[in-house]
């Protein structure tokens, strides 16, 4: 099925900003939104209302279509669920969970859905379920990840369905845009470059460790509990790492990083703080606005495409 992802989210551009809990809110989404791709309300674990607020507060930034993104595990999510369908919102990501008891009311509102998962199994169990397209993340990406790098997901997908297929994690410049193509790709998700534009709501602590890290500069918690997360390494990732391998209790994990990325959005706290981002971060550099960063990730891919003189 030959799907044009632009035509699908009504966007110039076939990119979609990440859903970044606690971190994307109206602002980066209406930015996003105006600059040609397609901005992302992150509902995180917030409250139904929250979520109505932040719909109708992008709603007077910007006239462009933009989408909300559900994490499934909240128990807020039945009812986010609704509040998209009653503030006619255009797209709806998901992550953390299996939307499809949700999927068939969306269609029937006219809302786009598009499910982020991290295998072809789950791919193809959304593609039944009537998902319009699929994100696939790889283990490159910040925050909650997989064990699939994005080079060895996304082809495996496209092989695997028929909807489109957007790639996402460890895409932060043209060449990545050009190799996700190259993979059958029909678009991409980017979240971690746009934790340094001028937009972006996070805390200057934030945005400056991320232009500051190297490529060696994050590192993965959670594994031992099974929801692995990849962050910025600090004092209390490194902390929490030398825990769960001692054979700490959950509840002695879950004490330390309660409110952490909280500490990190809005203190800037660099010490205990969770700085969720990706393997790119290492190619960050400067603080700009969405547009010049959208431009730059798109203007040189045609370009680019014909030095390379493949074959």
């Amino acid at each position: 099925m030959n799907i044009n992802i632009c035509g699908l989210i009504k966007t110039r551009y076939p990119l979609i900003q990440g859903g970044m809990a606690n971190i994307a809110d109206h602002r980066l989404a209406s930015a996003v939104s105006n600059s040609g791709a397609l901005g992302i309300i992150a509902a995180g674990g917030d409250d139904p209302e929250k979520v109505r607020e932040e719909i109708r507060l992008c709603r007077t930034m910007t006239e462009a279509p933009f989408g909300v993104n559900i994490m499934l595990m909240s128990p807020h999510a039945p009812a986010i669920a609704r509040i998209v369908i009653e503030e006619n919102v255009s797209v709806v990501t998901t992550g953390a969970g299996n939307p499809g008891q949700f999927i068939p009311a969306w269609k029937e509102a006219g809302i786009v859905s598009i499910p982020v998962m991290p295998s072809v199994a789950f791919a193809r169990r959304m593609e039944r379920a009537g998902a319009d397209a699929v994100i696939v993340e790889g283990t490159e990406a910040g925050g909650h990840i997989g064990e699939l790098t994005t080079m060895v997901l996304v082809p495996q997908v496209v092989d695997a369905v028929s909807i489109p297929v957007i790639a996402a994690g460890g895409i932060a410049d043209y060449r990545q845009v050009l190799a996700a193509f190259a993979l059958g790709a029909q678009g991409i998700q980017s979240g971690t470059i746009f934790l340094a534009a001028e937009e972006c709501p996070v805390h200057d602590n934030y945005k400056q460790y991320v232009i500051r890290a190297k490529d060696t500069d994050t590192i993965v918690t959670g594994r031992q509990t099974g929801a692995p997360v990849r962050v910025l390494k600090n004092k209390m990732a490194r902390q929490y790492n030398k825990l769960a391998e001692r054979g700490a209790d959950l509840g002695e994990l879950e004490k330390m990083t309660l409110g952490s990325l909280k500490r990190a959005v809005l203190e800037g706290n660099i010490e205990t703080g969770s700085f969720m981002a990706g393997q790119v971060a290492g190619m960050i550099n400067q603080v700009r606005p969405v547009r010049e960063i959208i431009k730059a990730l798109f203007e040189p891919v045609e370009e680019y495409r014909q030095k390379l003189q493949i074959l």
